[in-house]
């Protein structure tokens, strides 16, 4: 179950695969290994080594992964810290700058991380109406390897110099 990353032809990282994948991908000779690092797998007649990135053949054409908008991701963004008042905690809300009956989108741009006690004193209201002021602007998040890898990072440090480029 250990995490193998999948660069690109080109170097550039594509994705995350399970070490069984990814011993499949290089039997097939569909990729090759880039880096080991964590010893091998034996067979009754084969040594495997247990990669820890590999890299694929031929070029595979995709556009560039975007951060979906989600619960986990907006309180991650946010560093799990109020916008409005700077509390930081695991018990938060998600709190619409303008509101969503004032036709708020459901976007990066207009989506916070909150307390419960400043989402329920805002309310309804927009800001002006509220009196409340953000701590920050809301923005979508990098698009970058480093953030969209970043909980992988700690237990595969290795992997930070083919992300940091991209």
């Amino acid at each position: 179950m250990e995490p193998v990353l999948v660069l690109n032809a080109n170097f550039e990282p594509l994705n995350i695969c399970e070490m069984r994948r990814a011993i499949g991908l290089i039997i097939l000779d569909k990729a090759s290994m880039v880096e080991n690092g964590r010893g091998v797998i034996q067979t009754v007649n084969r040594v495997f080594p247990r990669p820890s990135i590999i890299r694929l053949q031929r070029m595979v054409r995709r556009p560039r992964p975007q951060v979906k908008l989600t619960r986990r991701e907006v309180f991650r963004r946010d560093h799990f810290t109020c916008q409005y008042c700077g509390k930081v905690d695991h018990d938060l809300t998600i709190d619409h700058v303008l509101p969503r009956h004032l036709g708020g989108k459901q976007s990066w741009e207009n989506v916070v991380t909150a307390c419960a006690a400043c989402n329920h004193k805002k309310g309804g209201r927009t800001l002006l109406e509220s009196g409340m002021r953000l701590r920050r602007k809301p923005l979508s998040p990098p698009k970058s390897a480093i953030y969209m890898y970043q909980n992988f990072l700690m237990e595969n440090e290795e992997w930070r110099k083919f992300l940091e480029g991209w």
